[in-house]
């Protein structure tokens, strides 16, 4: 059986130094992803902009599965996803829920990117 070849550590001065501590805390980082996996689906991003163009600034439930032909149970699913990353707000009257934009999440989540 052949043996393979044992592989010497590189000593190429050429080569840049690592970068040092990363802007980005490996904390932050899951969090700010949890916001772009919610936003990664276009029935999520559907049920954002039905939420946000709503006369009253809020939405019920029952008006959210008819627009984009899914069950209740699928858009309650995308809902609370949206709702655990912050984007939505959830208040519950009666048997109904309704969802409404949290204040500032768009503008926090179109920054970002730019906060990189």
């Amino acid at each position: 059986m052949n043996s393979l070849p044992i592989l010497e550590p590189a000593t190429d001065e050429s080569c840049c130094a690592p970068a040092g501590v990363p802007a980005l805390g490996a904390e932050e980082a899951k969090q700010k992803a949890l916001v772009f996996k919610a936003l990664a689906d276009p029935n999520r991003l559907r049920l954002l902009s039905i939420v946000k163009a709503a006369g009253a600034g809020e939405a019920c439930v029952c008006d959210l599965t008819e627009p984009l032909d899914l069950g209740q149970p699928t858009v309650s699913h995308h809902l609370k996803i949206l709702v655990d990353a912050g984007l939505l707000h959830r208040e519950k009257r009666g048997t109904w829920a309704y969802y409404s934009l949290v204040p500032g999440a768009i503008e926090q989540t179109a920054g970002i990117l730019a906060s990189l």
